[in-house]
This record gives structure tokens, sequence and C-alpha cells, in this order.
């Protein structure tokens, strides 16, 4: 599977090993629960979900999902872990969450299925965890309308993302499993940038996403230091590039 898919096996083991834990607030999931508002704002802040059609790639157990869906988009959340979309799929049913559902299948192969049918497409905390994050962003592209939105979050490379991502998170305080991230396959907002140009996308914002361990709270920023997010559009038919 690994020779034909964009996905790390080892990666896939590793969130398969905690998809019981994805709804558990005090887990190793517990800062996406923590960010999830943030993020879910921010998105909202450039374009309204209710009534959108949605695909969040690398949805894990449905967290982003779950949320886009309850403000009133119509969600399509995908997966490459077959016990994380099990944890969503179970999850939706139990709280009876309209209007989301959660399909097996790499955003590559759903790009050739459904290419421009998406008004929103997210890959949120997803990118460092593949060999080729370039295919993921082009088929993330292909998949949104003219004028869609397309939403990414990751990880910053730098020798302060080394020591508040990898030392901070998952060494001294424990937020995340040890090795859940690779310093290696971190991406600098320049190179995630480049990737969405050469995509056909148009950077339209960013935001940093900072941590205060002692109250532990996090907030928006323009800080793009460590963890950050950036918001591209999809040029709107008619308006092609000359």
């Amino acid at each position: 599977m690994s020779q034909n898919l964009n996905v790390d096996p080892a990666e896939l083991a590793k969130f398969s090993e905690l998809a019981h834990r994805w709804w558990d607030t005090e887990s190793e999931f517990r800062p996406l629960h923590q960010i999830n508002p943030l993020r879910l704002d921010w998105i909202e802040s450039c374009v309204p979900l209710a009534g959108k059609t949605v695909v969040d790639v690398g949805c894990g157990g449905g967290i982003l999902s779950d949320a886009m869906a309850r403000r009133g988009a119509d969600v399509l959340g995908i997966d490459l872990a077959s016990k994380s979309l099990k944890v969503a799929r179970l999850h939706a049913l139990e709280v009876q969450t309209p209007r989301v559902e959660y399909r097996e299948v790499s955003a590559e192969a759903l790009a050739e299925e459904r290419p421009g049918q998406f008004d929103v497409v997210t890959c949120m905390e997803m990118l460092e965890h593949v060999p080729d994050p370039a295919s993921v962003v082009r088929a993330c592209a292909a998949m949104a309308k003219p004028g869609g939105w397309i939403f990414f979050s990751t990880i910053n490379r730098n020798p302060k993302s080394f020591l508040f991502a990898i030392v901070g998170a998952e060494y001294v305080l424990g937020m995340l499993p040890r090795g859940t991230h690779e310093y290696a396959r971190l991406l600098r907002p320049s190179e995630l940038a480049a990737h969405c140009r050469a995509a056909g996308l148009a950077l339209d914002r960013s935001s940093g996403l900072e941590y205060n361990p002692l109250n532990r709270r996090y907030w928006l920023s323009g800080n793009t230091d460590v963890n950050y997010m950036i918001a591209t559009r999809k040029p709107a038919a008619g308006a092609q590039e000359v």
C-alpha cells in the first residue's frame, strides 16, 4: 500500500494505536480539542461554513469535521487510518452529528474522483505526517471549486519549533507522545507557500497559534514561528493567471 499511496505506514500505525482516545479531551489529543475552537472560528472568519460542501483531509477521529458539520456545512472527512475513521463514525452516531460522513480514501484518489466539487478544503495537522506534502497540496487544490477556500495548518521548521513543538511538547510537558513529530518533515511557511503557488492557489492570509504552558491556554497571533495556519483560494472561473 505504501508504494502506491502518499502515506507512511509507521504514521498510520502510530495513530491507529491511539484511535480509541480521539474523543477523550484529557488524552494525547487534548491539544487538538483545545485548538479546535480557535481554528474553526479562524476558518469561519474567512468563509461562513453554513451551506458549504467541505472535505476535511486527514480528519483522524473527526474533531474538526464534526465541528464544521455543526456549523451547518456538509462535511466529508477522509483519512487512511481505518481505526480512527471507525471512532469518527461511532462518535457521529452517538452524538447524532448531522451532515457528516467519513471515507477511507487518500486525498489524491478523491481529487481524481471528485475534482472541483468542494467549497472548502481543510488539511490541518496532517502535512507533516506524509512523505510528499506537495502532492497533498495539489490534491486539495484539485478538489476545490473555482473560487473555493483551502486551509492548511502545520508546524514550522526551525530551532524554536524544535524546542517548543518537539522537545517541550513531547519530552518535557508530555502533551504529545514522544515521536509524534519528525523534525525533518516539518514545513517552513515559505515552503508551504511555494507548494500552494505551484498548485495554482493564491495565498490569502496566515495566522500563528501560540501556547502558554503556565495557564495551558492557546491563542491566535501573528507569530508563525511554531504552529501556523494559512488560508488560500483557488482562482475563480475566468480568473486564470496570464
